[in-house]
This record gives structure tokens, C-alpha cells and sequence, in this order.
């Protein structure tokens, strides 16, 4: 047995990291949250588990100590790491709206490349994480250094340290599935709230919530899953395609969105008159100033992200094998498949992604020719033009997904050198060249409609065009400067009239023989392969059969919401018992798709069954 000194030295190291997982906890907090009061609050409060947190951190030093063999060596490592996912946290939030999740880490490559965008709107913060940075770097080192010389610990109290650390974090490993109830997270007051996320970081704090989103990779087989209840969903109309097939022209323009709703503020001229006179309704989108791939991937689908984990992101987390979209479908019709994005095709792992919804092509940035730019990205006015120059070239149908980016936030003040537009407004200056940064993006977007549209009304083949903005823009402080928002981003929940204001996007269908497709309403993502099929005479079992019906009971189906038919909205439906049956096959058909056994492609997707390759 060690002596008693031995004893004496191991329980004053434990009290300094005692003391030393309390001050990180503390500033991971503080730094996350960005808020002293709600800090201490989080500590004071008995039902919050603030000193639990300070345990897991204590029990984690001491097990990571034991490894490296020398007391508190655990915290070079453990406290730059998690201070510095605090700060992105905070920043998350303050731009998006939501906290840092485990899936975040696998685009971290994304947010290293839009960093130029960011240091262009806030140089001297920019400045600052990079001083720090260097600064951190440098104190790690020395501090490694130095306590390299300090005499490593003994062997039988590494073994000790061990012993004690690992049964007890093993303990709070298993109970971190959230889906399970957990008698020991219920005594350390950790409760989670996958629901409401925001709600969840500031019960649980920033590291027990982001420990209890780990899970959320794993997506859980609904209740009733089966080969005979999605054998039992009916199956629509067959599928049928005109003779005339005509050709279209999906476009997602970034950030797009109607910048004359913000209050006290006056725009002239009118940013989008092409839009407005052309308007068939909007499009509520499922997130807010970012996260474009998840309004992509319910427009290509038809699925929702509604049946998704909370934060998750399927082109980066759930492409794991091919899977119906009306890329597959069209293409199997003998279409022509394009998706065009003028920026990196790793970007929001696009290239994977497409190619798994089966696009016969990509034109990222690489196969694209070089587009002049607007600003400091490639000019919708370019883009659009190599979107008709592409087209042109094609003697089969076509179908071409676009993605635009010249309009991609931040809005740093005066991006445009020669604005036509005059922006009136009470808030700040700073806001206000922030919303004529903005602005004059949409202007170029609105513009670049109409040269789309003009060059269609000269086409012989039936060709049909949709545009929308996938999201609000990212304006932040200028929302609040405006009165639009009381904070930088939109709440995740509230009144009906609300939610729209702050997720609707403009939406325009529109056919070069009929116009317009006016009353469309506001609906998903998800809905907008059901109209624009029906629009070109084309039908589907499940793109113009099921979601029909989805649209007949709800036009909108949003994790916190949903709206019906009837414009009254459902709050909170996902944690109601019994689900609605239309929306219970919805989630059935797309686990089914996503990762089941794909017993509904016979049915509801046979043209997809038939393009794949044998195994």
C-alpha cells in the first residue's frame, strides 16, 4: 500500500483539479453562453447540473493524468479544446441561431473556408481568435515543456486513478442515450431535451448537451416499421411522362429573400420586381441564415428533415448508398441530369451527395468555366448565363439543379462599389450598408431571373423555372437594429403569423406556355418536386401520388410545427401521441428509403429500383 504521504499528495492533487475542472467549466460556460448571470446561474441553481458537469471534467483529468502519466498534464489538453468549442459555439449561435453539434465537426472544413467572409465583416474580431490562437499555441507549448520537468507519477497511483476514473465514466457513457430513461442522469439533473436544442444547452450546459447529441448519428426505426405496414401505404398513380417532356430548371439562390419586410426600412427601387409579379407563393424554409443543404435535400427528396435529429445534417451524416430524388427519377425518364454550383464540390460534401441522387453530372467550381464575380463570388448574372449556355447544348429533356452563391453572407458594409439601390432606414449606419449590401445581391438574383426567363420565352420546348432562397440571410445585428427579430436570429417556435415572416422565401413556378403558377400558398421544401412535376404533366406513385395527400392535410411540415390546410398551425406534433397517419407513412416511407430495407421502392419508387445496378 502506499504511505500515508503518498496518500496525502494523490488527495491534494485531486482537490487542485477539483478546483482547476471548476474554473474551466465556469469559463466554458461563460464563453458559451456569453453571459456572467446565466453562468452563475447554471452553477447556483440546484436543478441545473452545473456541479455535475464539474465532476465529469474532474473524473476525465484524472483518468487522462493517469494516462499521460503526470498530474494535471489532462488540461493542456482537455481546457484548449473545449474553451475553444465554446467560442464556436457562441459564434454558431450568434450567426445561426443554433449551439455546436457533434455533426458540426464534419464540416469543419467548410467553416475554415468561409473564414476570408467573415474576417471581410469583423476584421478586428478575426484578429483577435488568430492573436489568440497564436498565443494559445505558444502557451501549450511552454507550458508542455515545463511540466515535462515535474516528477511523473507513480505507477500504483496511475493504476488508482485509473480505477476509480474509468468505472464511473463508463457509467456516464451509457447513460448519455437519451432515448432511454437514466436514474443516475436523473440524480445528476441532466435532462435532455433533443426538442428543443436551445432550451437543452441552457439546461445541461454546453458540454452534457453536446455529449447528448452524440447519439444523434444513429437514427432509431420508427414504431411500426415493417415490410407490411409500408406495403400497406397505397400506392399512387403510375408513372407517366408526356411526349412533350418538358424541360426544368430548379434554381435555389442563396440567402434569397424579400429585404423590403424588414420594418423601418425603405428600399428603392423595388430590389426583386421580377419575383414579386411572378410570385406562386413561398417556401417555409426548415432553417434560418444557413444550413443550405438541409432545404437541398428535402427540394431533391421529398423527404423532410422533420424526421431527422435535431442539428443533423443528412448530405454529411445519412449518403450512404443511392437514393431516390427527382435526379434518379428524371434521369431514368431519359432526362438529361445537371447539378451546377459554382463553388467546391466537397462543399457540404455535394459530390458524394448528387452523385448518390443520381445526377449524371456535377459542375462544381472545377468543370465550370471561370464566372466573372459581384463582389468578392461568382455573379448570379454569369452564372445564370452558363446555366442557358449549358442548356442550349442539350437535344434531350433536362433537368438542371442550380445552386447560385454571389448573394452568400456576411454583408460587410459597401461589398458593392457601384450599388442601384438607396436604402432608408432608422437603424445605424452599420445596419444600414449591411441591408444594401444584401439588397443589391437580391437585385442581381431578381435580374438574373429575368434574363432566365427571357431566354425560355424564346424556346420552342416547354421548359419550366423555379427559383426560391433557401433561407433568411444572416443580417444579424441589423434584424435586431430593424425591429424584425429581438435577438440576431430567429426562434426555433411562436405564433403561426411569426414563424412565416421569419422562414418564408419567395417561391416562383413558372412554365414559358402558361406563366405563373399562382396559389401556391406556403409550403416545405419537400413539397416542391410535387408541383413542379404536376406542372409539366408528369406523374409519380409517390413525387405526385403521396405527397399530394401530404399537401392536402399539411403544407408544411417543420420540427417545431406543423401548418395545415386549413392555415392553422399544430405546435409541438412530434412529441404528440398518436401521430397523424398521413405524416406516420411519411416518416415510414423515408426511414424506409434512408436506411430500411427499401420495401417501398417496388411501389412508390419503381423507376428507381430499376436504375440501380445489380448487386
Amino acid at each position: 500500500m502506499p504511505p500515508r504521504s503518498s496518500f496525502a499528495r494523490m488527495a491534494g492533487s485531486v482537490l487542485v483539479t477539483v478546483l482547476l475542472a471548476s474554473i474551466l467549466v465556469f469559463l466554458v460556460e461563460l464563453i458559451a453562453r456569453g453571459s456572467f448571470s446565466e453562468t452563475v446561474q447554471f452553477f447556483s441553481t440546484a436543478q441545473m447540473p452545473g456541479w455535475s458537469t464539474v465532476l465529469i471534467f474532474v473524473l476525465l483529468l484524472i483518468a487522462l493524468d493517469a494516462i499521460l502519466g503526470r498530474a494535471h498534464q489532462a488540461l493542456l489538453i482537455v481546457g484548449p479544446v473545449v474553451l475553444a468549442m465554446a467560442f464556436i459555439s457562441h459564434e454558431k449561435t450568434r450567426y445561426l441561431g443554433d449551439p455546436l453539434y457533434p455533426a458540426d465537426i464534419l464540416y469543419a472544413r467548410q467553416i475554415l473556408d468561409l473564414l476570408p467572409l467573415l474576417a471581410r465583416e469583423r476584421p478586428w474580431t478575426m484578429a483577435a481568435v488568430v492573436a489568440g490562437a497564436i498565443g494559445g499555441i505558444a502557451l501549450f507549448v511552454t507550458a508542455l515543456v515545463l511540466w515535462r520537468r515535474k516528477k511523473p507519477l507513480a505507477w500504483r497511483g496511475r493504476l488508482l486513478r485509473l480505477v476509480v476514473a474509468l468505472p464511473v465514466l463508463a457509467s456516464f457513457a451509457s447513460m448519455m442515450d437519451y432515448s432511454t430513461f437514466s436514474w443516475m442522469r436523473d440524480r445528476l439533473r441532466i435532462v435532455p431535451m433533443m426538442w428543443d436544442q436551445k432550451e437543452n444547452y441552457s439546461h445541461n450546459g454546453f458540454a452534457a448537451a453536446f455529449i447528448l447529441n452524440v447519439p444523434m448519428a444513429d437514427v432509431a426505426k420508427p414504431k411500426g416499421y415493417s415490410k407490411k405496414a409500408i406495403q400497406s401505404i397505397a400506392a399512387g398513380p403510375a408513372v407517366s411522362v408526356p411526349a412533350d417532356a418538358p424541360d426544368i430548371i430548379i434554381v435555389m439562390n442563396e440567402s434569397f429573400w424579400d429585404a423590403t419586410r424588414l420594418p423601418n426600412t425603405k428600399i428603392t427601387p423595388d430590389p426583386i420586381p421580377t419575383v414579386r409579379a411572378n410570385l406562386s407563393g413561398h417556401m417555409f424554409s426548415p432553417e434560418f441564415g444557413g444550413t443550405t443543404a438541409n432545404i437541398e435535400f428535402e427540394t431533391l427528396t421529398g423527404f423532410s428533415n422533420a424526421f431527422l435529429p435535431y442539428g443533423s445534417i443528412p448530405y454529411q451524416q445519412y449518403m450512404r448508398r443511392p437514393m431516390p430524388s427527382l435526379a434518379s427519377f428524371l434521369g431514368s425518364q431519359g432526362y438529361v441530369t445537371r447539378a451546377l454550383h459554382p463553388y467546391a464540390k466537397w462543399f457540404w460534401n455535394r459530390g458524394t451527395t448528387y452523385k448518390d441522387f443520381g445526377f449524371d453530372t456535377f459542375m462544381s467550381e472545377d468543370e465550370l468555366p471561370p464566372l466573372a464575380k459581384r463582389g468578392p463570388l461568382a455573379s448570379d448574372k454569369a452564372f445564370f448565363s452558363e446555366i442557358m449556355r449549358e442548356a442550349d447544348e442539350q437535344t434531350r429533356p433536362l433537368f438542371f439543379f442550380a445552386v447560385t452563391l454571389q448573394n452568400h453572407g456576411p454583408y460587410e458594409p459597401f461589398r458593392y462599389t457601384d450599388p442601384s439601390l438607396d436604402v432608408e432606414t432608422t437603424a445605424g449606419d452599420a445596419a444600414k450598408q449591411s441591408i444594401l449590401s444584401y439588397a443589391e445581391g437580391t437585385a442581381d438574383g431578381d435580374k438574373a431571373l429575368a434574363s432566365l426567363m427571357d431566354w425560355a420565352k424564346h424556346r420552342k420546348r416547354h421548359t419550366i423555372l423555379v427559383m426560391f432562397g433557401d433561407h433568411l440571410p444572416p443580417l444579424g445585428p441589423a434584424y435586431v437594429a430593424t425591429g424584425f427579430l429581438k435577438d440576431n436570429v430567429a426562434p426555433r417556435s411562436g405564433p403561426v403569423d411569426k414563424m412565416k415572416m421569419d422562414h418564408e422565401t419567395p417561391l416562383v413556378i413558372w412554365s414559358n406556355r402558361s406563366g405563373p403558377l399562382r396559389d401556391v400558398g406556403t409550403i416545405s421544401p419537400s413539397l416542391i418536386p410535387l408541383y413542379v412535376l404536376e406542372l409539366a404533366g408528369i406523374e409519380h406513385p409517390y413525387y405526385t401520388g403521396f405527397l399530394s395527400q401530404v399537401r392536402d392535410h399539411y403544407p408544411v411540415v417543420y420540427r417545431q410545427m406543423m401548418i395545415g390546410a386549413d392555415g392553422k398551425a399544430v405546435n409541438n406534433w412530434l412529441k404528440k401521441e398518436p401521430v397523424e397517419p398521413i405524416l406516420h407513412d411519411f416518416r415510414l416511407i423515408q426511414y424506409d428509403q434512408m436506411f430500411g430495407k427499401e420495401y417501398a421502392s417496388p411501389n412508390l419508387f419503381p423507376t428507381t429500383l430499376a436504375s440501380r445496378p445489380a448487386s
